[in-house]
């Protein structure tokens, strides 16, 4: 069974936090405990952006052990943490990149998956991105669906089901979001993620020698 039961809002970050790393940063995953911390509360690439602790972040790492949906990697310098979704869930690549933006942003539009999963998984087409999420959402239990279109929009959205059927309200109309990370964006989330990766080498150096 792929969802025992729905996930909390820690749960679904996590878990998007390391679908995510691993795509990106595969030279600092599995991760440590401040590294996923720093992760999940990105300032960009986050809706919404979040404040969790580490102790928040720690339960959920083992509430999500306990689905076996991740697991401590130990043996290291450190202990660190992997998911188990490749298994799980029967993500491949492209199937994962998806899943992490839609974990970590909540709906969006298969154009808007499509630029955000360039550097994750670069899908040829529109077309190719639309005709996964459609085959993603005819599965036997499916994580994504695709949500009603909203007045005044031309094209429908895609949610995730990790945390039940999504709230969304048809009636009200939002200000669309932009095609993909502006420049900006980009630059500064490739700071975070250089980041993340050296506080997880700091720490593991912290470990090592004891402090």
């Amino acid at each position: 069974m792929r969802l025992p039961r729905t996930l909390d809002p820690a749960e679904v970050r996590v878990a998007g936090a390391l679908l995510e790393k691993e795509l990106l940063t595969p030279d600092v995953y599995p991760m440590t405990l401040q590294g996923l911390v720093a992760a999940c509360n990105q300032r960009t690439s986050r809706e919404p952006v979040t404040d969790l602790t580490a102790a928040e972040v720690t339960s959920a790492l083992d509430r999500l052990r306990e689905l076996v949906l991740a697991w401590k990697v130990t043996g290291g310098r450190a202990d660190k943490w992997e998911h188990n979704l490749d298994a799980k869930w029967q993500l491949a690549r492209p199937e994962k990149a998806l899943v992490a933006l839609l974990l970590l942003r909540g709906a969006q539009t298969a154009a808007e998956l499509r630029t955000r999963a360039e550097r994750m998984h670069d899908f040829a087409s529109l077309d190719a991105a639309e005709a996964l999420l459609r085959e993603m959402a005819a599965h036997p239990e499916p994580l994504v669906v695709e949500l009603p279109r909203r007045p005044g929009q031309k094209e429908t959205r895609w949610g995730h089901l990790a945390s039940g059927t999504p709230a969304d309200d048809p009636s009200v109309s939002r200000p669309a979001a932009p095609a993909g990370p502006s420049a900006i964006e980009r630059r500064l989330l490739s700071l975070e993620e250089r980041l993340a990766a050296v506080e997880a080498e700091l720490a593991a150096l912290k470990s090592s020698l004891g402090a």
